[in-house]
């Protein structure tokens, strides 16, 4: 039996993990950095403190972790406030699961961020806990974000159902006792291992009803 629904944030209600990478990508170029292909690859699911440490040991900008952190969380709020990307569907699918069971979210985008998208979207009304990454130990694939989650919202883990996109994601949740309902990021999409691992694929969220996360 399931007692709560734990979202993540970027890639399920918002279109935005090309646009973290956007933004990291142009970053990295403007101050110099060494991009590569698989840096966009290596630091999905990150926490901020993980990622921004990333751009400094790896992708090799001066600035310190923390202004790294800051000036894309900065450029990234431009974006919002221009346009948020709500993924279509995105409000009716939380709506629906929120008339069943308390929502929280699991996301590895920074606590200004998350409240922002969920403000710009008119979606902070449904959910009862937000966690971010930044604010546990480990970001995703480790279960942490997860586990904070359902602590917060007072039931077990198993008693829970996870709406993932992406492989360090579906992992996360997988790995903190979570049934996993996985929606395929069309841009970045999850490996055939790592769907193996959710306990539902759904094409869209306009497939996410009460009876897909409970069946």
């Amino acid at each position: 039996m399931i007692d709560a629904v734990v979202f993540d944030l970027d890639g399920v209600l918002v279109d935005t993990e090309q646009l973290w990478d956007e933004v990291r990508e142009g970053l990295a170029r403007e101050r110099g950095g060494r991009w590569s292909e698989r840096a966009q690859a290596d630091m999905m699911g990150m926490s901020s403190p993980e990622w921004s440490r990333y751009m400094h040991d790896v992708v090799g900008l001066r600035e310190s972790p923390d202004e790294i952190a800051a000036e894309v969380v900065r450029r990234m709020e431009a974006w919002y406030r221009e346009r948020l990307p709500l993924i279509p569907g995105a409000r009716e699918a939380v709506e629906r699961l929120a008339e069943r069971w308390p929502l929280g979210l699991a996301s590895s985008s920074n606590r200004p961020l998350i409240d922002l998208a969920l403000e710009l979207g008119d979606l902070a009304p449904f959910f009862a806990v937000t966690v971010s990454s930044e604010e546990v130990a480990s970001g995703k694939p480790a279960p942490d974000v997860y586990l904070e989650a359902v602590r917060r919202l007072e039931v077990a883990p198993s008693r829970a159902a996870a709406v993932e996109d992406s492989r360090n994601g579906i992992r996360s949740a997988h790995a903190a006792g979570l049934r996993v309902v996985a929606i395929p990021n069309a841009h970045f999409p999850p490996d055939e291992d790592t769907l193996a691992l959710a306990d539902a694929v759904l094409d869209s969220l306009t497939d996410l009803t009460p009876e897909s996360v409970a069946a």
